[in-house]
């Protein structure tokens, strides 16, 4: 019988993950790296920094990197990545001072992967710096490093954002996990993804850690398991309970140095480690990337179709002249139908891991029978806060 082509809860068996993840990587495989630790190759950017000036050399490093991403062991270090970590205390201080605020006016971000309590979480730490300090930004990102282990993966015309993630003594370790985008999607809507598409996901963004703290095991610096995202049913497989016993079991950890920077495949099985240090308060600037490719050809205001739409959906709903099938598909034609991008800040995850969207809340105000002006009060609320 012929694959289907989709995912289902039990895809990625423990035994696909077993046998994938027994690989080692052979150190003679890379030409570039300076050595491999537990299976994850270690970059010594300040010996590696001046092939990044020229484009042939700067090609040849960069091929390297999405093949470690991509077909090798999914993972990297590149140590140094900061010649100089003026910047990051900069960032560091910036940062402290954003989540002061934050908490003082109620804020503090929650957390996908890990119970509430230790963590401080600054969303979108990428816009507040700029606007908090614009020079150290510049310093900041202004990172030849960085953007060359983004363009290996992505390509050109990359679109950086990052979340800052402080763990204190005593933050308990996240679930293993993948993933933006389908590791941010429950099980029953991954599950409605065709299998390319998983495939497909892995491959739209790339994750990354800045270290802004020396990073000992103690402090509790990522959980990797290397070659985990070849699963092809990773997506599904993780939420599983032996899965989840695995990694725990297998997983890997590297200590990083303040400057150093972590990036890896998003469909990695990875999650944060216990911080059991007595004083380390790790600091981590969570870079996750996406590619240029991630976008409509066209500009559309949705906004304005879902007001002008929602009178006659009302009506044929009504007349029984358009099927729940039917409205579906309606509103997945002009509203927008996906969560992100967003405010996290003033948008939240709502009972799973990613906020309502536009498509859902017209679906539910269609359901409840809700009037125009109900309907598009509640449109305005839901716009205003995804407004970063």
């Amino acid at each position: 019988m012929r694959d289907l082509g989709y995912f289902d809860a039990e895809s990625g068996t423990l035994e696909e993950l077993a046998a994938l993840t027994a690989r080692r990587l052979d150190p003679e495989a890379l030409e570039f790296a300076a050595g491999v630790e537990k299976n994850v190759p270690l970059y010594d950017m300040g010996a590696l920094r001046p092939m990044l000036e020229g484009p042939a050399r700067r090609q040849a490093l960069m091929a390297e990197w999405a093949w470690v991403l991509g077909q090798g062991p999914g993972v990297l270090v590149l140590k140094s990545a900061y010649a100089d970590t003026a910047p990051i205390d900069r960032a560091t201080a910036a940062y402290e001072a954003i989540i002061a605020r934050e908490k003082a006016a109620g804020g503090g971000g929650a957390d996908h992967f890990a119970t509430a309590g230790a963590n401080d979480r600054i969303w979108n730490s990428l816009q507040k710096l700029c606007l908090e300090d614009p020079e150290g930004f510049a310093l900041y990102f202004g990172n030849p490093v960085l953007d060359a282990v983004c363009e290996a993966w992505l390509g050109p015309f990359h679109q950086m954002t990052a979340q800052v993630n402080l763990v204190r003594p005593g933050g308990t370790a996240q679930s293993a996990h993948r993933d933006y985008h389908l590791g941010f999607q429950t099980a029953e809507v991954a599950a409605r993804f065709p299998a390319h598409v998983h495939a497909l996901s892995a491959a739209m963004t790339l994750q990354g850690a800045i270290a802004h703290c020396d990073m000992p095991l103690e402090s509790g610096p990522t959980q990797l398991l290397p070659f985990s995202q070849l699963v092809p049913g990773g997506y599904m497989a993780y939420r599983r309970p032996e899965v989840a016993e695995y990694f725990r079991a297998h997983a890997v950890q590297l200590p990083l140095a303040k400057g150093d920077a972590l990036f890896f495949n998003p469909a990695l099985y990875h999650a944060a480690g216990d911080n059991v240090s007595k004083a380390i308060n790790r600091m981590a600037n969570l870079v996750q990337v996406s590619s240029a490719f991630g976008r409509a050809m066209e500009a559309v205001d949705r906004g304005a179709m879902c007001r002008a739409l929602y009178p006659a959906l009302r009506r044929l709903q009504a007349e029984g002249r358009l099927d729940a099938p039917g409205l579906a598909a309606a509103i997945g034609a002009a509203a927008e139908g996906y969560a992100f991008p967003t405010n996290l800040d003033t948008d939240p995850p709502v009972g799973g891991l990613a906020p309502e969207t536009q498509a859902g809340l017209m679906a539910r105000t269609l359901a409840g029978g809700w009037t125009q002006e109900a309907f598009e009060a509640e449109l305005a609320a839901h716009t205003a806060k995804r407004v970063a």
